[in-house]
């Protein structure tokens, strides 16, 4: 069972990775990213787009699942 819920998470963290990637490499994608800019210069915040969210989230995701597939189970 935990295989499976591994394997799920690795293949939804690549997923995930996948689309922040093509987010990035789109108009849509360069254009959050201008305007991200534009709003950290005018405030100072530390906003990120979307397509960085997108690949760090599934890049955890990836780790979690190799994690869990990884680990030992217990024993009682």
């Amino acid at each position: 069972m935990k295989n499976i819920i591994g394997i799920v998470l690795i293949a939804l963290g690549i997923f995930l990775f996948v689309q922040g990637l093509n987010r990035k490499d789109s108009v849509a994608g360069a254009a959050a990213s201008v305007g991200t800019d534009v709003a950290n210069a005018v405030d100072g915040g530390a906003r990120q787009p979307k397509h960085v969210m997108y690949m760090v989230g599934g890049g955890v995701l990836a780790i979690i699942g190799v994690a869990v597939m990884v680990r030992k189970p217990r024993s009682i």
